[in-house]
Parts: structure tokens; sequence; C-alpha cells
């Protein structure tokens, strides 16, 4: 198998079985972003017990890559310090919009999405998730 194989595997995986997912109903999101240019809406709550990621929810409806970013992000995030989510989060939106790569060790999934940065228009979708979830740190003040 390729390695563009296996990543598109990975992506899809994570679109068809999203970790972390449920549906959130209106009121019950910490955080509802859009990206109308694509047309990706994702809903999230983000619990933090003692400065640490507790569990994330996410209700995302939208590409396959938005959605796969989604499910990696909840599944690395949580049982990380807050500070911890935030440095790592920074580091992946700098990689994905032309700044030092990350090694695969502290990628793991998200090395499959790496290929995304060669199409701009598509970084958003990448990006999405973990702005959101920043976005939710900043709403708790945390």
């Amino acid at each position: 198998m390729q390695m563009d194989e296996l990543y598109q595997e990975i992506i899809l995986d994570h679109y068809r079985n999203p970790r972390h997912a449920r549906t959130l109903g209106d009121g019950e999101a910490l955080i509802d972003e859009e990206n109308p240019t694509c047309g990706d809406h994702m809903k999230l709550n983000v619990r933090v017990e003692d400065g640490r990621v507790a569990d994330i929810e996410i209700d995302c409806q939208g590409c396959a890559i938005c959605s796969a970013s989604a499910s990696i992000m909840a599944e690395k995030m949580v049982g990380r310090t807050v500070e911890e989510a935030r440095r790592f989060s920074a580091a992946f939106e700098e990689m994905m919009r032309g700044g030092p790569e990350l090694s695969e060790d502290e990628l793991g999934d998200l090395t499959a999405l790496s290929g995304v940065r060669e199409y701009p228009l598509r970084v958003k979708c990448a990006t999405m998730p973990w702005h959101t979830l920043d976005g939710a740190f900043k709403k708790l003040g945390v």
C-alpha cells in the first residue's frame, strides 16, 4: 500500500467513525463555528478538570478533512494539560500554514493531513477544529 493510500484510509476512517462525536443540541455547544466557504459546521464542548482536558465532544458536519481533523484533535487532546493542548494546536496550525514541520511521532494520525498544505483553500478545513478548541479554552477562561 502506498503512503498516499494509507493516509487516505486514515482520513476516511476518522470521517466515517469520528472519535468523541455526538450530536450536540442547540445551547449545548460551548463553541459553534462555521466555514461558509466550504460548508463545514462544527459544535464543540470541552471539559477541563485540574488543568487537563478531561473530555471533548464534537459534532462536525462537513468535508472529510474537517471531520477527520476534529476526530483526531479530540483523540490527541484528551488527557493533555490545557497548556500542552494550546502549544500543540498552535504548532499544528502553523505547520499547516507553511511553518516548521512536526515529526510523525508528534503528529500521529495527523500526518495523513499534512498533504493538505498543498491546497491552501483546504487548510482552513484542517485547522478549523483546532481554532475551535482554542476558542473554547478562551471562552472557559483557561
